[in-house]
């Protein structure tokens, strides 16, 4: 345990784990099941967990671009109501 003092000057004791000896075990692999569905999935183009999704990206990208539609600087900015 290790002593600790607050700001009013009291003694406190909190607990300090000792330091790790050895690493934890290595995550365990996947299945064959689940590495023979992934690679089937893949086969066939479909969007797999963990990896890059280029339609994804594509659909979820924002449509229209700032001033695509209009020169911005026609309107004047709204005057500050408060809000």
């Amino acid at each position: 345990m290790t002593t600790t003092y607050t700001a009013l000057g009291r003694q406190r004791r909190i607990f300090v784990p000792p330091p790790a000896t050895s690493l934890p075990p290595p995550a365990p692999q996947d299945p064959p099941i689940y590495r023979d569905l992934m690679r089937t999935w893949a086969d066939r183009g479909r969007a797999l967990p963990g990896r890059h999704d280029p339609e994804w990206v594509r659909l979820a990208a924002p449509t229209v671009k700032r001033g695509q539609f209009s020169d911005l600087s026609d309107f004047p900015a709204p005057p500050h109501d408060g809000r």
